[in-house]
């Protein structure tokens, strides 16, 4: 038997190889899409309460306009009534004259409700049959 000592046979080494794991990866992605996510709740919520301040000062300024109005309306009627007797020339002609109706509300003018047209057949939907859905 021979041995040579010059020559060896290479044999590939087996190098286990690193799986790749996208665990940290994943972790992190998920962290900041968290993070993200809360920032965008909070920043709603600001919305939705700075919303709901307007509206708040926005309803206190139609009331104050509605109020105005009416007691402009009831000053121009009360002046109106006390300068029937003053002279013809100021008087409405009856065929043009608004009808006045007392309601027991000072200030408010009585105001008819406006016309709808019919509500088609086709529109009206048994109630009893009607889907309610959350």
């Amino acid at each position: 038997m021979t041995t040579l000592f010059g020559y060896t046979a290479v044999m590939p080494i087996a190098v286990p190889k690193k799986k790749l794991s996208l665990l940290p990866l994943l972790t992190v992605l998920f962290a900041v899409s968290y993070g993200l996510m809360t920032v965008l709740i909070v920043e709603q919520g600001s919305t939705i309460q700075s919303q709901r301040n307007l509206i708040k000062v926005l309803l206190r300024d139609s009331t104050e306009l509605w109020a105005a109005k009416g007691k402009a309306i009831g000053e121009k009627q009360s002046a109106r009534g006390q300068g029937h007797g003053q002279t013809p020339s100021t008087q409405i002609p009856s065929t043009q004259a608004a009808p006045q109706h007392s309601h027991g509300r000072a200030g408010k003018s009585a105001k008819t409700a406006p016309q709808l047209p019919p509500v088609p057949a086709s529109d009206l939907v048994d109630q009893r049959r009607a889907l309610h859905t959350i």
